[in-house]
Order: structure tokens, then sequence, then C-alpha cells
């Protein structure tokens, strides 16, 4: 299998992206967000978002005071982003990098990623990149959080499935296959985007994302030089359960701290 994140992806399906996620209750989403940064001593200050895409979380964020950072590598996503920082007026920096080359100015007291991001890095050494990078641009003690989806959500809620919708500006048909050896799942994605003169156009797109044991995770996490602080069940403070269908991890940098010391 080869390499496949969802930056280099999500191209056409970019403008329709935040149509289709109407679902997601991203406020909900960035409370809680907020809440574990704030339990893990980060008030203020500022905080990279990898995998932003357009920007929804990183304005909810900014909005809690923080001084954002966020990080895609989709032009098209960035776009969209953009148009919205000037709609509200927010000072965020976006870089179009891909998070496993991500390179900043200097470090920052937290770094996060949400919307199952990390299971789009389809193999475990590239995993492990991307946390030895957000190692090394933390601040001394920074705290690192992220999600991902859960073997339980790819094996028994998505499987082999259908998901179609269909909008007025534009319709999808979402074909998604598990492979329980490899442990990767795929996405297959049709679009229909109506065009200005009231026909549709189709594109096609394929995704892939990797489940990943939480063990292995923990792993990488102390391999990368991060001390684990808690693997919590999506939206609560209690450890995951067998039937969890996405777990929060909670990370801190600590070899900067202890050089300090």
């Amino acid at each position: 299998m080869e390499n496949a994140d969802k930056y280099s992806i999500y191209g056409s399906f970019a403008r329709v992206y935040d149509l289709f996620m109407d679902n997601i209750p991203y406020e909900e989403w960035s409370t809680y967000l907020h809440h574990l940064l704030l339990k893990y001593g980060v008030q203020d200050g500022l905080v990279l978002e990898l995998g932003c895409g357009t920007g929804s979380m990183t304005e909810l964020l900014a909005g809690y005071g923080y001084d954002m950072i966020g990080v895609d590598n989709s032009v098209e996503m960035l776009e969209i982003a953009r148009e919205k920082k000037e709609q509200s007026g927010h000072d965020i920096l976006y870089l179009l990098q891909d998070m496993r080359e991500f390179e900043l100015y200097g470090t920052v007291k937290a770094v996060v990623s949400v919307c199952d991001s990390m299971n789009y890095i389809t193999q475990p050494e590239d995993l492990l990149t991307v946390f030895k990078l957000v190692n090394n641009y933390l601040d001394p003690g920074g705290v690192f959080i992220f999600d991902m989806n859960t073997i339980y959500k790819y094996e028994e809620l998505l499987g082999d499935t259908v998901i179609a919708e269909n909008r007025e500006e534009s319709s999808f048909i979402w074909e998604n296959w598990y492979d329980g050896d490899e442990m990767i799942n795929e996405y297959d994605l049709t679009l229909f985007i109506r065009r200005e003169d009231g026909l549709y156009e189709k594109y096609e797109e394929t995704h892939y994302q990797k489940a990943y044991e939480i063990s292995a995770v923990c792993h990488l996490l102390e391999e990368a030089g991060l001390q684990l602080e808690a693997v919590y069940n999506a939206f609560t403070t209690e450890k995951p359960a067998s039937d969890s269908e996405r777990v929060y991890f909670v990370a801190r940098e600590r070899t900067k701290q202890s050089q300090i010391q």
C-alpha cells in the first residue's frame, strides 16, 4: 500500500467539504478540545492545528483567544480557510505544508489535530515522523492533543458500506471498504457538483485511512520522545471502551523540560 493522505487528494471535494460535513458539531468538539487544553495547562498562546482543512476548528479555537497556526497540504482547503479568516477577522497564519514535513519559525504551546487526520497517515514510520516533528516544535512541557478513529469503528460501523447523499448544489456516493489484514480503510468518493450553468460535473477521488491499535500509537508517541498523559473515549475523560468509535490522545513534551531542569 503506497502512502496516501488526506491532503493530496482533497481536491474537488474541498469545494463542497463544508456542505457535506455540516453534520459534524464543530462547536461541541471545540468546547471539548478547549476543555482539554485548559486541563493540561494551555490557557493562551500559540497553538498549531495539523490538518486544519477549511479552518472550521481553527476559527473556533481562535475565538477562544489562542494564536492559531493552521497547516494543511491542500491548496483548495486553505483557500476556503483564508476566506473564513477574512470574514471573521481572526489573525490566523495558514501554511501550505505536509504534516510529515512541516516547519515552523519557532515553538508553540500546543499542537492539536482533529477529524481523524492522523488516520490518514497510513505508514507507522510516517506517523512516528509526525510525532517527532510535533515534539521538536513544542515548547518545554507543551501539549499534543489529537483524535483517531478506532479499529472498532472501521470493522463494525464503516466496514463495507455505501453512503449516498443528494443536495441541490451537489451529490455524492461514498463507497467504503475495510481490509482487516492491512488495517486500511478505503473510501471511493464520487461527486456530482453543479456548475453555474446548472449542469453537473462528475469527480472521483479515493481516500485511505489506517486503523491503529491504541497501544501502537502510545508506543510511537514514547519513541518520539513524548510523554503520554492520557487516552480518552472521545468527548469524555473516561478510558476507551471496546466499542469506542473515536479516541483522544494527550501527550506532553518532556525532553526540553528535563534539559531545563
